[in-house]
């Protein structure tokens, strides 16, 4: 499941793709998570994707 708010399918495939690449580098299941959701997040706030706060 990728990080909340995220609802394009782009950076859902980007999620699962970094996961299992961190899953196969012999990385525990919740650091990988972790991992490919700040990834995805750092990504979204990049190309200014992120919602802004008031």
């Amino acid at each position: 499941m990728p990080p909340r708010g995220v609802k394009s399918k782009k950076r859902t495939r980007q999620y699962e793709h970094i996961k299992e690449i961190e899953l196969d580098l012999g990385r525990p299941v919740k650091v990988a998570k972790r991992i490919a959701a700040a990834t995805v997040n750092k990504t979204r706030r990049a190309k200014g994707e992120l919602k802004k706060r008031s």
